[in-house]
């Protein structure tokens, strides 16, 4: 119950703010005022009509006409209308904004990108988008690796290595002193640095997984991999050499479908007898799918 109402307030914020900061779609091309009523034109006037309205306006309140300066105020919001209409692309999606001030991400796209996106140059802003990208994906990782720290360190698992440890280095002198009292804090803090913690399935970040710099080593990783795949062809299809116990391994992995981790998991002699059954041929792999079956009925 609690629940429900803590998600219906924080809906009801969200809703309150956004109506708050975001304006009406229009009033990003003449802020609050109509472009139209700024020309004294109406919505169906043509191009000629709202060219002669803006020279009619701007022999009025230009700043070398009239030095009100309330008048050059309203000059820069007369010649920014003009700019919007005399376009018929921009005047289009101001049209469409009229019509549909509903549509405010939208509309703000479009207007942003009529104005700023033949000045922007796309290189920089793919290189800024890859940045930004990394930046939260590296905050990300280290964000969830030191949640998967403080997890595993909260297991009686680690207490009683980060224990061995204590009373290795001790020679046995520590425990007995102590008793069953809690690590003192410091102490935890040195034995667990000497600690290697290997957690599966989440490794320490490092900047050569982010996306960025994969991006940009793409093309070394690309020949990289045609280097690989040309080197392999040669050796084994055209020159029928016999499979390496690395590439022989790699094919095994393969047919069985396994992850590095769970290969690297499994004892040698069992990697040997796979790797002898030759399971990268269809023959030799169902062959060994049926045994593993009447193994598993047999256990049954």
């Amino acid at each position: 119950m609690a629940r429900r109402i803590a998600i219906h307030w924080f809906a009801l914020t969200v809703t309150i703010v956004l109506s708050l900061l975001v304006q009406p779609s229009f009033s990003i091309y003449c802020d609050e005022d109509d472009c139209y009523d700024l020309l004294g034109v109406t919505q169906n006037a043509n191009s000629s009509e709202i060219k002669k309205a803006y020279y009619k306006l701007s022999l009025k309140h230009h700043p070398d006409k009239n030095p009100d300066p309330e008048s050059k105020k309203l000059f820069v919001k007369i010649a920014n209308a003009y700019e919007i209409l005399k376009n018929e692309a921009t005047r289009e999606q101001y049209d469409y904004a009229l019509a549909h001030p509903e549509e405010f991400f939208y509309n703000t796209a479009r207007y942003y990108h009529a104005y700023y996106g033949h000045k922007t140059d796309t290189r920089a802003v793919l290189v800024g988008l890859l940045l930004i990208v990394s930046i939260f994906q590296y905050l990300n990782q280290w964000t969830r690796y030191n949640q998967a720290i403080d997890m595993v360190k909260k297991t009686p698992a680690y207490k009683n290595k980060l224990r061995a440890l204590e009373l290795q280095r001790t020679g046995g002198m520590a425990n007995r002193k102590k008793g069953n009292k809690p690590m003192d804090k410091k102490v935890e803090e040195e034995l667990g640095k000497e600690l290697n913690l290997d957690i599966k399935g989440t490794e320490k970040p490092s900047v050569w997984d982010l996306i960025g710099i994969r991006f940009i080593l793409l093309p070394y990783t690309l020949g990289k991999l045609l280097l690989w795949y040309g080197c392999w062809f040669w050796r084994y299809n055209v020159k029928r050499a016999p499979y390496s116990w690395e590439d022989a391994s790699y094919l095994t992995r393969r047919s069985l479908r396994a992850s590095l981790d769970s290969w690297i998991s499994i004892d040698e002699s069992t990697k040997e007898d796979l790797i002898e059954r030759r399971l990268w041929e269809k023959s030799n792999f169902e062959s060994y799918v049926a045994e593993m079956r009447k193994e598993s009925k047999r256990r049954r």
